[in-house]
């Protein structure tokens, strides 16, 4: 096989990034866990694949089995995005399709953990708050300063729930940032074995669909009508719909400066420096929004006529 050593060499990393999981680099190590497996499911035909997998498992298993399951885990979005480079289907379809199959594990964690062991999340996130606040009121009798960051139980009850709420909203960011970091680094790995996968389209071209205007102005119809409800489905719709869709005219905004940039054959750099503001500071997202809903860069390039 052409790239043996190299595909050996993935199966270590594989095995090392598991075995991460016990260390405390396991936050960092996590957003990374899928790409050794996508690289060999990519590269290598099913039996290879298997040959190399194989030692991995029996060596975590021996640890615990514990970590068979979490490598089987990470490779079911693994297998997934690397059947869609093996089409050399679309970047975006790739992403999608990776995120898609994160969240659905997420969900069918939590689903599982409801349903067979009575997992309840606003509990769990209730002890953890009274767990970190715990120490904080004791040295918080002795020191002042330290006292003033004592949560109250009408806090940690607040924090508590503000948390659980916005749960959809993490979990599906969490799956956009792992297949996103997944596909930026796999890409130029691909490449670079001289196995071509298609690029994302460059910056000037994102743009939404139009009817992301109509979601927003249905998430603000929400949190005005539920906005003020302490619990309950629809308050949740609207507490992840409006930030989910900020951050999709960010992205928008930085499409449009991106675009502005390139029609005006202005330095990239430029553009960088434009969508830095874009990110840090609150509002201007809306220019996204104008520019979903106005002709915003056919006017640029009419005006550069």
């Amino acid at each position: 096989m052409k790239f043996r050593w190299t595909s050996v060499a993935w199966s270590i990393a594989y095995l090392l990034l598991l075995l991460s999981l016990s260390t405390p680099l396991l936050i960092i190590t996590t957003l990374f866990m899928i790409i050794p497996a996508v690289v060999l499911f990519t590269t290598l035909n099913t039996k290879q694949f298997i040959l190399h997998i194989l030692p991995v498992l029996l060596i975590v298993g021996l640890i615990t089995p514990v970590y068979v399951l979490i490598a089987v885990y990470f490779l079911i979005p693994a297998l997934v995005m690397g059947r869609w480079y093996k089409k050399r289907s679309s970047a975006m379809s790739t992403l999608l399709a990776g995120m898609i199959t994160i969240l659905g594990e997420f969900l069918l964690l939590l689903l599982l953990g409801t349903a067979l062991f009575n997992f309840d999340l606003t509990t769990y996130v209730n002890d953890v708050l009274q767990m970190v606040n715990s120490p904080l009121s004791e040295l918080g009798a002795s020191n002042p300063l330290i006292s003033e960051l004592k949560l109250s139980s009408e806090d940690v009850s607040t924090i508590s729930h503000m948390t659980v709420q916005i749960i959809p909203m993490t979990l599906i960011i969490s799956s956009f940032m792992i297949a996103v970091i997944t596909h930026s680094i796999v890409r130029p790995i691909l490449n670079s074995m001289e196995y071509a996968v298609p690029r994302m389209k460059p910056a000037r071209d994102w743009r939404l669909p139009r009817s992301f205007i109509w979601y927003y102005l249905l998430g603000v119809v929400l949190s005005l009508m539920f906005g003020g409800s302490d619990s309950g489905f629809m308050p949740m719709i609207s507490d992840n719909l409006l930030p989910l869709l900020r951050i999709g005219f960010i992205i928008q905004t930085i499409g449009f400066l991106f675009f502005l940039v390139y029609e005006r054959k202005w330095s990239k750099v430029v553009a960088l420096l434009l969508a830095i503001p874009v990110i840090f500071m609150p509002g201007l997202w809306i220019i996204g929004i104008v520019d979903l809903a106005f002709p915003l860069r056919e006017l640029v390039t009419k005006s550069k006529r």
